[in-house]
């Protein structure tokens, strides 16, 4: 949203529209295929790429009429508020779904180790090591490393928080009406993130063909990859955001007083920031 003619008095309420029914369509066709790929099935990873597809289709056509209806002025300031409770909730929802996957972290942690190391489970397990990183109670994981906050994982925190500050300055930049060097400090945001995922592919690659540190790898290697994993892939959302939002501002989108969209791509980019030095600090130094 933009709303850059927003003078709208009304609140706006669109028409009929097919796209929610096929956006649901595309998602069940893409879990359809998610769930025969799980299990072994020849067509669940082509079913599920064209869900992909299906669902990336629906949203460009989606928000391309959203943005439409925002450039003719139908958005109005009861439109621009709502939008902001939306991305609001949607950004607290996020909080929660990571908060869980911290929670199950906290739990295997700081609870179910230290119990299973406890003199009552000797019995059972005398080969446990209540140490994080362990090979489990019966020692069925094959032995692997564990990573340390050097060297990726620090340059990917000092990328991020870069692209922090670079953000901001877009933000800044767009207030005054500077439309070349939002579009500058916008661009480095985005090329920031990208590098990002660079080196978060290389820090996979090498887990696994050097530390055989894997998704299989206990409960060490499953919490790891699913909190780095989800996140990179947030970031690579937002790297998405971001660029649609290069992109309008280059067609001359946006405005001093009504750029929603912009904010609501900010936010959620200094969201995901927030995140990584969560797990900067929990996964890797801790």
């Amino acid at each position: 949203m933009s709303a850059s003619h927003g003078a709208a008095p009304h609140y706006f309420v669109p028409g009929p529209s097919k796209w929610p029914l096929l956006a649901g369509m595309s998602l069940l066709v893409t879990m359809a295929g998610a769930s025969g790929w799980v299990n072994g099935q020849g067509w669940g990873p082509a079913v599920n790429l064209a869900g992909i597809a299906a669902v990336l289709i629906v949203l460009y056509f989606w928000f391309g009429d959203a943005i439409g209806e925002s450039e003719a002025g139908q958005y109005g300031a009861k439109v621009d508020l709502s939008y902001r409770w939306s991305m609001s909730w949607f950004i607290f929802s996020e909080v929660m779904f990571f908060a869980a996957f911290f929670g199950a972290l906290f739990y295997a942690r700081t609870i179910s180790m230290p119990w299973l190391g406890d003199l009552d489970h000797k019995l059972i397990w005398p080969d446990f090591a209540a140490h994080w990183g362990n090979t489990g109670p019966a020692g069925v994981v094959d032995p692997f490393q564990t990573m340390g906050p050097f060297p990726i994982p620090t340059i990917n925190t000092a990328l991020l928080l870069t692209s922090g500050v670079t953000l901001t300055i877009a933000h800044h930049a767009l207030l005054a009406g500077q439309r070349a060097k939002t579009a500058t400090w916008l661009f480095a945001t985005i090329l920031l993130g990208a590098t990002f995922m660079g080196f978060q592919a290389y820090e996979y690659m090498h887990a696994y063909s050097e530390l055989n540190l894997k998704l299989t790898s206990g409960i060490y290697g499953s919490t790891f990859f699913l909190l780095t994993g989800f996140h990179g892939f947030h970031v690579t959302v937002g790297a998405i955001m971001l660029s649609v939002m290069l992109y309008r501002v280059l067609k001359g989108h946006f405005t001093a007083d009504h750029h929603f969209g912009f904010e609501g791509a900010a936010w959620y980019w200094h969201f995901v920031d927030v995140v990584w030095l969560g797990l900067y600090v929990v996964i890797y130094w801790l």
